[in-house]
């Protein structure tokens, strides 16, 4: 890994970790939803713009050079190295005082991700990659699950409102005809985290975009995990499906859900 890269990424965890230290003195205060819905169960708060804007100034001043894209103003800055953000992802849950999200900061080299933080500051997690460097969690080296049938393990799926009626319980009686136990969390960036250091052996959602997983995609590779060919397929320039997984149950929960790992 060059030297550039390295370095950006080094320079990008203390950004991250001041953006993290913004968006928690902003959080709401437990109660209702405290933001805006931009469409069904789709939430914007202040804070999203607010961490995006930081994060975006703090990167353009270090590496003028360099592309922005982020979730709310998209691509404001182009560079053969790209940085993409989703300020904060989880909002439905940030918005609601729980802890499950993050902000997900991702570095591209053209087509490729190359590193990568996800930063959930309410849970003191952070996650780390860099291509060809591992796979951290807090520091400490992750892997994948070794998890290899089916029904011992744990899947996740994210929903989305532009997915069509009845995809996601069609989708979510597949996992469980495997006899895996289904969740859904409400943050995609944690939810691929959590297949990369094996706390889940599997993360579905069949349509999101690269500013939630241009992070994890990173993680999920160093960690030894399998993932489906989510930037070929659509996922560089709008949203597409992902589906990641425990390299052992990669192909059986492939088959079921319908999702090519090839």
């Amino acid at each position: 890994m060059s030297n550039p890269i390295l370095c950006r990424f080094e320079a990008a965890r203390s950004v991250v970790r001041d953006a993290a230290a913004l968006a928690m003195k902003m959080r709401p205060a437990p109660g209702g939803p405290q933001a805006t819905q931009k469409a069904a169960q789709d939430w914007l708060t202040e804070t999203d713009g607010a961490v995006e804007a930081l994060i975006s100034q703090r990167i353009g001043e270090l590496f003028p050079e360099d592309g922005f894209q982020g979730e709310e103003e998209g691509r404001t800055r182009t560079g053969s190295l790209r940085w993409v953000v989703d300020p904060i992802d989880g909002t439905s849950n940030y918005a609601r005082w729980r802890n499950r999200w993050c902000i997900s900061l991702g570095l591209m080299d053209g087509d490729t991700p190359v590193a990568g933080i996800i930063e959930a500051p309410a849970l003191r997690e952070t996650y780390t990659a860099v291509r060809g460097h591992g796979a951290f969690l807090n520091g400490q080296p992750i892997h994948a699950s070794p998890v290899s049938d089916p029904a011992t393990s744990l899947i996740e799926m994210g929903w989305s409102n532009r997915v069509g009626p009845g995809v996601f319980q069609q989708k979510i009686d597949a996992i469980l005809g495997l006899g895996a136990m289904p969740r859904s969390g409400g943050s995609g960036a944690i939810a691929l985290a959590e297949v990369a250091c094996g706390r889940q052996d599997g993360y579905l959602e069949m349509s999101i975009n690269l500013w939630d997983v241009a992070a994890a995609l990173v993680l999920l590779e160093e960690a030894g995990a399998r993932v489906s060919p989510f930037l070929r397929d659509g996922g560089l320039d709008g949203d597409a499906t992902i589906l990641a997984a425990a390299p052992n149950i990669a192909d059986a929960l492939s088959r079921a859900v319908g999702v090519s790992m090839d």
